[in-house]
């Protein structure tokens, strides 16, 4: 008896289906740590900018990938955030300048009380 290709696709399709692993939700605090590497990401450059060198707030973005651990997709996303707070001055700010200073000091507070936030209200 053959069987049309349309029926082997199906069969095919749901197997495929039944080992996929379900997608889990996200977690609540995700949109929190996302925020945060940008916020890592706006200081390193802002800082940078003002005169600071190094790479603190790199490493500090190292160390949240560090305790994270993440898969290669959500890895993505972390870098990604971080690059898009980085980028987000680049094309505005070529000098420090008293704006720039106010935003690091508004990026600062930010990047703590998520922190804080985050810790206390998901930390072990």
């Amino acid at each position: 008896m053959s069987r049309s290709p349309i029926f082997i696709a199906l069969c095919l399709a749901v197997s495929m289906a039944a080992t996929r692993p379900a997608f889990s939700a996200e977690a609540p605090f995700e949109p929190g740590l996302m925020r945060l590497a940008e916020v890592l990401g706006s200081l390193h450059f802002l800082r940078n900018l003002c005169g600071e060198k190094g790479d603190q707030w790199r490493g500090q973005m190292e160390k949240l990938l560090d305790s994270e651990n993440p898969d290669p997709e959500r890895r993505a996303r972390f870098i990604a955030s971080f690059n898009r707070g980085y980028r987000s001055f680049g094309g505005t700010y070529t000098q420090c300048t008293a704006s720039a200073t106010e935003a690091i000091s508004r990026y600062m507070k930010e990047g703590e009380t998520l922190s804080r936030d985050i810790a206390s209200r998901y930390g072990n």
